[in-house]
């Protein structure tokens, strides 16, 4: 995940606005700290993550003029939409970042988090299956 802030960091800290005024440096560290802060919180809580572009946009927003806004929302956005596919690819190959098996979202009737491996493209395991199918259906 330090590829994609990084990569975030290095296309837009040349148009960051207070840089010239103190050197740069608290603006731009801002942006880098913004930046790696959502793409851990990407990385720890994909699911219960909604809006990681909203979010990243929102608190980087005043760094720069209103001119280049939309820029630095597509810049943010393409960059996001990356993060989020490589998130769920390490999702869907069964660990986490750290190299730990992925555990069950569930609770268990003693109100212990499962520890059994989640089906493949789900939260679950095969004994809470039925949550994420539930899930489903009041989507749709």
């Amino acid at each position: 995940m330090y590829q994609f802030s990084r990569s975030i960091y290095r296309e837009l800290a040349g148009e960051v606005v207070n840089a010239k005024r103190d050197g740069g440096c608290a603006a731009r560290q801002g942006l880098l700290f913004a930046c790696e802060r959502t793409m851990e919180r990407l990385a720890a809580d994909r699911h219960y993550f909604a809006r990681p572009v909203h979010s990243l946009f929102s608190e980087v927003r005043d760094f720069f003029p209103i001119e280049s806004q939309l820029r630095v929302l597509r810049v943010i956005e393409r960059h996001m939409a990356l993060a989020t596919e490589y998130v769920d690819t390490q999702a869907r190959s069964g660990v986490t970042f750290d190299g730990s098996p992925l555990w069950c979202h569930a609770t268990t009737r003693k109100g212990m988090s499962c520890q059994r491996v989640p089906l493949p493209a789900s939260k679950y395991c095969p004994s809470h299956k039925h949550l994420d199918e539930s899930l489903k259906v009041n989507a749709a």
